[in-house]
């Protein structure tokens, strides 16, 4: 005999919404669990439902099923775009998520990969709900303060250099929390923003989504699968959310607005510097020569140092030291850039680096040792010893002026 929907959800974590004459069936599951995985195809399989939803946006689900695609990707593209931080997050993000499963041999996200071949096989519609990912880890990281966000940037470092064991309750944590929750597990306890954004947001996103798929009046019963994280926050998004979802989808899906200062900041720190030149060699021309000269070192140098700890090529290094100075003073180009294409040039990735890399940034050696990786890597840690350089640097230029 065949189980039906309520013996197969009577032990998962669910919620059943009555949305006018649409039901909805919440499915909690824990995103590498094979129980979550077997249970969302036992529901299908009732023929039960006439539509599936998914918490997946369409970049995951284009990686989950066309893996090859990281394999087509421009890197000179990708690095002159500014799209490098969002890629290494991004794989850190997928990194994560495949420790867990290999541990137990679940290919990751198995259960939303249950749910689209079954309602491929019974011929029903499948709605991908959530936000894209790339949007909601933006719209994070702009709503995080400023000091707080290299605590972000070392929450999801930290989960892809642990190698821990994670035992079977962890599992079953998962099923009570949400992927991206416990990536940055501990910030997302700390700072309402990042939990706002991470979690609430999509809450209400994929709230007001169910809520456009039942006011169509095309489908009778809905199953929607979700990590059971958020099980309470759309349930109670559908009982309280009053605005027409098409308004509350738009908002949530605008890009975070950019911030004015950033942009205004290196052309005055650029100010400051030249301004500090001119005044050193019109003062006493050694003066200006040996602003110069720190100038180079520090800036240069810091950037080497960055690309040292990248694994870059010695020519890269060098491209480093001698663009950074340079390029410090033009905050239309970064030295990253010019220290990712060196990186790129003389050290071309392979097909077998595409290939490989979603399983080689699964551990901290593959970074390094993949040429893809390791390209993201110059790319942010040139940047980042630049950075320092430019205000270390700038310092030590002014210090001059006052007898130092």
């Amino acid at each position: 005999m065949t189980p039906n929907v309520e013996d197969l959800i009577a032990s998962e974590p669910h919620r059943v919404l009555q949305l006018g004459d649409t039901e909805v069936v919440l499915l909690g599951t824990a995103h590498v669990s094979r129980a979550s995985a077997d249970r969302v195809r036992s529901l299908i399989d009732t023929e039960s439902f006439d539509a599936v939803a998914i918490e997946l946006c369409e970049s995951r689900q284009r990686a989950m099923l066309d893996p090859d695609a990281l394999g087509r990707m421009d890197l000179f593209s990708v690095i002159r775009q500014g799209q490098a931080p969002m890629i290494a997050a991004s794989l850190a993000l997928g990194a994560y998520q495949q420790r867990l499963a290999e541990q137990y041999g679940i290919e990751p996200g198995a259960e939303m990969r249950a749910a689209m071949d079954g309602a491929l096989d019974q011929g029903v519609p499948l709605a991908l709900i959530d936000r894209d990912l790339g949007l909601t880890l933006r719209r994070t990281y702009r709503a995080v303060p400023w000091w707080q966000r290299m605590g972000l940037v070392g929450g999801l470092l930290g989960s892809v250099l642990s190698r821990e064991k994670i035992d079977e309750s962890e599992i079953e944590r998962l099923k009570e929390g949400d992927m991206l929750e416990n990536t940055f597990s501990e910030f997302a306890e700390q700072s309402e923003a990042l939990y706002g954004t991470l979690i609430h947001e999509r809450d209400l996103y994929m709230a007001a989504h169910l809520r456009r798929m039942a006011a169509s009046g095309e489908h009778r019963r809905i199953l929607a699968v979700v990590g059971a994280g958020h099980l309470a926050g759309i349930a109670e998004q559908i009982g309280q959310q009053q605005r027409p979802p098409d308004e509350i989808l738009d908002e949530l899906d605008q890009a975070p607005p950019k911030a004015r200062w950033p942009k205004v900041i290196p052309w005055v720190v650029v100010g400051v510097i030249l301004t500090g030149f001119v005044i050193g060699f019109l003062r006493n021309p050694d003066i200006g020569i040996r602003m110069i000269i720190d100038w180079v070192v520090i800036n240069g140098g810091l950037a080497a140092v960055g690309a040292a700890i990248a694994l870059a090529h010695p020519l890269t290094l060098l491209t480093a030291a001698l663009a950074a100075p340079l390029t410090s003073l033009n905050p239309t180009i970064g030295v990253g850039f010019v220290a990712a294409a060196a990186e790129i040039f003389l050290r071309k990735p392979r097909v077998s680096d595409f290939a490989r890399l979603p399983q080689d940034t699964t551990h901290a050696r593959g970074w390094w040792q993949n040429r893809v990786s390791r390209v993201l890597l110059v790319f942010l840690l040139t940047t980042l010893g630049s950075a320092a350089g430019t205000y270390i640097g700038g310092a030590r230029v002014f210090s001059h002026l006052f007898g130092g």
